[in-house]
């Protein structure tokens, strides 16, 4: 019987290293983290699952090698073919495809279906369904285009918005600023989907902006990544790692530790099965002051404040500039030729997107494992976006600037000065109020050329595309002062020092002359602007919570003292409980019935 401490690639097609059979174990250097990608953390809590992840180049051009996994779990004594090694009640495995191209919902839903048969044969030493798989990916692929609908399968900005609500632009800008930004949430599906599902919102990105997100380096061992995270140093409640030797092909569902360790159970062990997908097209190889709101403002001094943090949803009320005052945006599809960057190396349209984001040692993970832990803080990455499903990630909350919990949708910020830079401008609260009217309210169906139904997928990405367009249309006029204040001056100012801006600010861009500067929802205050602050102000702070409690409570104990004292007085303070619940209702209550979290929040 072979034993081993680690999940390990029992085949692949092609073999990973050319010079090595189909059924060898050794691994690139660069790919040492494989396994351990495709087979997640407390993997043994699921059925089945889904994971993208990234892995480095092998040589030394810029291109991220693009990785979709599906894993499932059988009884053991449900197999037809019981091999020597499979000693445990529940044999867990996973069918891995890594491509040259970014089509992960494409690729999932064949995968999907792949391992589905593959698991139903009940005998794992079939694999040839592997290599008609391999050959099946290759000659569909072949030809796709990096544009339309097919890279953006099963990334929905509506479902986004449904649940982060006005927080999404708060995403947005977070990644604009290049933080250290990690999502958390299980199982693993939900996590990588909702990441990606934000980079969608970000023109060209997900096609051309990523092939340079993965450079990173291992280390030397995986025993040195392991040991260097300190149990006692983390968490009390976290138990010992303990690595026994098991079987290479099964695990014991039941054996799994409850501690924040799930993923490296005792007497546990994960196999998985890797094939290489090399369809194309393939992405380039070579890397290459005051506002007119100043004043107002003041209404709402703390709308992220210390401790506390914004949750719920903006009430959706109607403003006199509930209208963007630019024209339809255009679908970022079909904007002319893309050209090769000369200073960001990407494939770029003629607006010079996408932004140089994820360059120069800023990486985009979408499922990081416990052995990667050491790029969190490794001195040679300036920033990522990167998702976990083990709590050790988020109990280290000061390796990261932000940390997304997806379950509550809360934005945790313990920077003071980074929770002013996310503050949203009445102008925001503005955009974000509209995208969720149209996403959230029973509207007739608006068919719109080249942005599809008014309130999908399509139509919110080209609302992004038109922020965008905007801001980056506004730093290049003269006398932009006023222009940019709209999108919050903390945040131009600090936006104006990453790199994607100055990457994109030292290149000439002829198409934004036709882009009209300015914020789409920019305008003069109202007093409609005034509820829309307050609402969001009272939902998005601990002291807005505790006031609005105070008033319902309030409320029903004057209710109850009055009907004590007599009907008629009871019924002057039923009358007077009904006006200031209702007047309370149109500023505190959110349109959506989904419960209300955080947005920001100190370490606890």
């Amino acid at each position: 019987m072979f034993y081993c401490s680690f999940p390990q690639v029992e085949f692949s097609y092609p073999p990973l290293i050319p010079a090595e059979g189909h059924d060898s174990n050794n691994l690139p250097e660069k790919w040492k983290y494989l396994p351990f990608l495709a087979l997640p953390d407390g993997a043994h809590n699921y059925q089945e699952d889904t994971v993208y992840f990234h892995l480095p180049s092998m040589n030394e051009e810029m291109k991220c090698v693009y990785g979709v996994s599906c894993y499932r779990q059988i009884e053991a004594k449900a197999l037809k073919v019981r091999q020597a090694d499979v000693t445990r009640e529940t044999v867990q495995k996973s069918v891995c495809v890594l491509s040259r191209v970014p089509l992960y919902g494409l690729i999932q839903a064949k995968l999907q279906l792949i391992t589905h048969a593959y698991f139903e044969e009940k005998d794992f030493s079939q694999i040839s369904i592997l290599k008609e798989l391999y050959d099946h990916m290759n000659g569909s692929l072949k030809g796709t285009t990096l544009e339309g609908s097919q890279v953006y399968l099963g990334l929905s900005p509506r479902d986004l918005i449904l649940h982060f609500k006005h927080k999404v632009l708060i995403l947005f800008k977070l990644i604009l600023l290049e933080k250290k930004v990690l999502f958390y949430v299980s199982p693993v599906h939900r996590l990588v989907g909702t990441l990606m599902t934000v980079l969608s919102l970000f023109p060209g990105v997900i096609e051309h902006g990523l092939t340079d997100s993965s450079q990173y380096h291992c280390k030397s061992s995986i025993s040195d990544t392991t040991e260097s995270l300190d149990p006692a140093r983390i968490s009390q409640s976290a138990g010992e790692l303990d690595f026994k030797t098991d079987s290479k092909t099964d695990i014991d569902a039941t054996d799994g530790d409850s501690s924040a360790f799930d993923h490296l159970d005792n007497n546990a062990s994960q196999s998985s099965v890797s094939t290489q997908a090399h369809p194309q097209p393939q992405p380039p190889s070579h890397t290459s002051p005051d506002s007119s709101e100043s004043d107002w403002e003041t209404l709402d001094p703390s709308v992220l404040e210390a401790g506390e943090g914004s949750e719920g949803s903006v009430k959706h009320l109607e403003t006199e500039s509930s209208e963007p005052i630019t024209v339809q945006p255009k679908s970022a599809a079909g904007q002319g030729q893309l050209t090769q960057g000369l200073v960001s190396g990407l494939e770029e349209d003629q607006y010079g997107l996408p932004l140089a984001i994820f360059t120069k040692g800023y990486l985009c993970l979408p499922y990081m494992a416990l052995q990667q832990h050491h790029l969190l803080s490794d001195v040679k990455v300036r920033g990522f976006v990167a998702g976990a499903t083990n709590i050790l990630f988020r109990q280290q909350r000061h390796l990261s600037d932000a940390v997304i919990d997806v379950e509550e949708a809360r934005i945790l910020v313990d920077d003071p000065e980074l929770r002013r830079m996310l503050s949203l401008s009445t102008a925001d609260l503005r955009f974000s109020d509209f995208l969720l009217k149209h996403v959230t309210e029973n509207r007739e169906d608006v068919f719109l050329d080249g942005t599809g139904w008014e309130g999908g997928d399509e139509w919110i990405r080209a609302q992004f595309t038109l922020y965008l367009h905007s801001l980056l249309s506004s730093t290049l006029q003269q006398d932009n002062e006023k222009l940019l204040a709209d999108y919050g001056s903390a945040f131009i100012s600090a936006w104006k020092n990453t790199h994607n801006y100055r990457v994109w600010f030292s290149n000439k861009h002829p198409a934004m002359a036709e882009i009209t500067p300015g914020h789409p929802f920019q305008g003069q205050y109202s007093v409609a602007d005034v509820k829309l602050r307050l609402s969001h102000s009272v939902q998005n702070s601990e002291r807005g919570k505790k006031l609005g409690n105070a008033v319902i409570t309030t409320s029903r104990s004057v209710v109850q003292t009055g009907k004590a004292v007599g009907q008629s007085v009871g019924g002057a303070l039923t009358s007077a409980k009904s006006a200031m619940s209702s007047w309370f209702s149109t500023l505190a209550q959110p349109a959506v019935t989904s419960p209300a979290s955080d947005s920001t929040a100190n370490k606890q």
